[in-house]
């Protein structure tokens, strides 16, 4: 593979199919490690205190999502930014956007913090949360919301050494803070009977402890992503540029996240039994759209260090290695984790097999279908990478969040369609629909970009 002097992986020269998946690989597998930080929480909690606290683990998801997606939208206006900058060779910029992202970081994750134990209780009830879940799920989003500082500054700094072309440096601190986690569960768990209390309090320590080790490595860093701790401080410009690009990918995934609330909302009302089977399946199958999500990182950073390296021509390649790749993954991934469904909802559910027969149902709308997911996430980070962050966001939440709410609020609402397949069903419905607009988007923003760059060079 193709390296630069850094020891990174090269994404503006050399085979594209070989960079991308050396880049990606260590994505997916931090990915991973990061999702492994609530799957051990629901697995312990599940064989150690019962399907209630399962669906208290659970319920609190979609929730925590919508209120943390705006500031770690930000990190993608980082990345991209910095990414750029790097392709244009513009050191100072990268300097300015570094020093910029951390105390905004810092002061992002104090104020969600702050946020998340005033709204959790009222949250929760606006949803629909059972009573016989609701104390324990407070809980655990009030202790899981104290280490969101470094939750924030783990993904701030990452943003950075991804947007570099390091993807291998997040994966190890991810992965010795995911050692800390299972350890610190099975004491917390186990040992001191912490209940859910004690699955937060180890995440929460563990994202502390990943972001002192992302934040040690920038210190270290040469070159122009280097952090000197002396200089951070917030410039007006650098934070300008981090909002116009991080602000509509975080308003995204707070419209997401309400979509996404509205439906947890609906599966609640059917009881702590579908809300357990819920929880199991979509903690499984965060595994495959935390994989396929890597590509996104990749189509993004890709294409943003190549249009701004002024090698245009390689994006088209990129995003059409970057669909086929993330759609095979979704599916290679997907269809074997339906198959299997029910021996893997048994690692988090022990003790209620109609909760078992919940999961098995969403898994069947969503995992045989995950690789289309997939496909409008790459489309998102290459128009992203292109500088275009406001029309992926128009369009996905149209296609994702206003579809879902309309479908809940009419379709969902008829009795004999007031069942939860017909809930899931606008999954792969909303998916599809998203990434026939998003396509339609990339070719007016290439074509534009391909125009203007032909007129600078007086084509």
């Amino acid at each position: 593979m193709n390296k630069n002097i850094l020891g990174n992986i090269d994404m503006v020269n050399g085979p594209l199919f070989k960079n991308i998946w050396a880049y990606t690989i260590p994505a997916i597998l931090t990915g991973i490690l990061q999702l492994l930080f609530n799957a051990v929480n629901l697995v312990v909690v599940g064989r150690y205190c019962g399907s209630l606290s399962v669906a208290a683990v659970g319920s609190t998801g979609a929730i925590i999502n919508l209120v943390i997606n705006l500031f770690i939208g930000l990190s993608v206006g980082v990345g991209v930014i910095v990414a750029t900058a790097l392709g244009t060779k513009d050191e100072e910029k990268v300097r300015s956007i570094v020093h910029t992202s951390i105390p905004v970081a810092l002061t992002g994750g104090i104020a969600l913090a702050l946020i998340g134990l005033v709204i959790t209780t009222p949250l929760l009830r606006l949803m629909s949360t059972p009573d016989d879940v609701i104390d324990l799920a407070a809980i655990y989003m009030k202790i899981y919301f104290c280490g969101m500082p470094g939750s924030l500054l783990y993904n701030y700094g990452a943003a950075v050494l991804r947007a570099d072309g390091d993807t291998r440096t997040p994966l190890l601190f991810l992965a010795l803070a995911g050692v800390v986690n299972v350890a610190l569960n099975l004491i917390f768990v186990i040992f001191l009977k912490m209940d859910v209390a004690g699955a937060a309090l180890a995440t929460s320590i563990s994202q502390t402890l990943s972001a002192v080790l992302v934040l040690g490595a920038l210190t270290r860093r040469k070159g122009p992503c280097r952090l000197n701790l002396s200089a951070v401080k917030i410039e007006k410009a650098a934070l300008v540029q981090m909002l116009k690009i991080g602000l509509p990918a975080g308003l995204q995934g707070s419209m997401f996240s309400i979509s996404n609330v509205i439906i947890q909302g609906s599966v609640n009302s059917f009881g702590s039994i579908a809300m357990s089977g819920n929880a199991a399946a979509a903690n499984l199958e965060g595994f495959i759209i935390i994989s396929m999500n890597a590509f996104h990182l990749s189509a993004m950073n890709f294409t943003a260090q190549n249009y701004g390296a002024g090698k245009l021509e390689r994006v088209p390649k990129i995003r059409r290695c970057c669909l086929l790749n993330v759609f095979l993954v979704g599916e290679l991934m997907g269809i074997p984790t339906y198959l299997a469904a029910d021996k893997l909802l048994g690692i988090y559910i022990t003790d209620s097999p109609e909760a078992i027969k919940a999961g098995i149902m969403r898994m069947s709308f969503v995992c045989l279908l995950y690789g289309l997911c997939g496909l409008q996430d790459v489309a998102t980070g290459v128009l992203r990478g292109l500088g275009a962050s406001l029309a992926p966001t128009v369009v996905s939440v149209f296609g994702i969040c206003v579809f879902r709410i309309i479908w809940i609020f009419t379709i969902f609402q008829i009795p004999r369609f007031h069942n939860l397949q017909m809930l899931y069903v606008t999954y792969p419905l909303s998916w599809i629909l998203t990434f026939v607009l998003l396509n339609l988007c990339y070719r007016t923003a290439y074509k534009n970009r391909l125009l203007y760059a032909r007129q600078m060079r007086g084509e």
